[in-house]
């Protein structure tokens, strides 16, 4: 099994200590649009990190400690196998091959005021639809 991989919004985060504990593969800067639907900031560091397996519980629990507590926002990385979904003081541990799992997650996201089309995770959703 391989690390994980993932993003990370920097202005997501309360506290960035947390960018300090994984590997910061390549980082693009996005200037917000009214699509984002985060009028608070005007651009989006998106951090791609790599994240050890040994690590990546307690990586997940520190991001989710970190998260704004004033705006919903989420995190989240993956590896062959597993997903982390990581929201202010929730973490999803989802297998990859379970679409209620991805559900109780996106639903989660939804529930927080995240627009859909941001918590849509997985992209084989429409292939288990049919």
């Amino acid at each position: 099994m391989s690390d994980y991989t993932g993003v990370i919004i920097e202005e997501s985060l309360e506290k960035t200590n947390v960018l300090k504990e994984v590997s910061i593969l390549k980082t693009k800067v996005e200037k917000v649009t009214e699509k984002h639907k985060t009028p608070w900031v005007s651009q989006w560091s998106l951090h791609t990190v790599e994240i050890p397996i040994d690590e990546a519980d307690k990586i997940a629990e520190r991001l989710s400690k970190s998260l704004d507590s004033r705006h919903s926002w989420y995190a989240d990385f993956k590896n062959e196998t597993t997903h982390f979904i990581i929201f202010r003081n929730k973490v999803f541990k989802i297998d990859r091959m379970s679409k209620e799992q991805y559900d109780e997650a996106k639903q989660y996201g939804i529930s927080l005021g995240i627009p859909e089309y941001q918590v849509d995770f997985h992209p084989e959703v429409k292939r288990w639809e049919r």
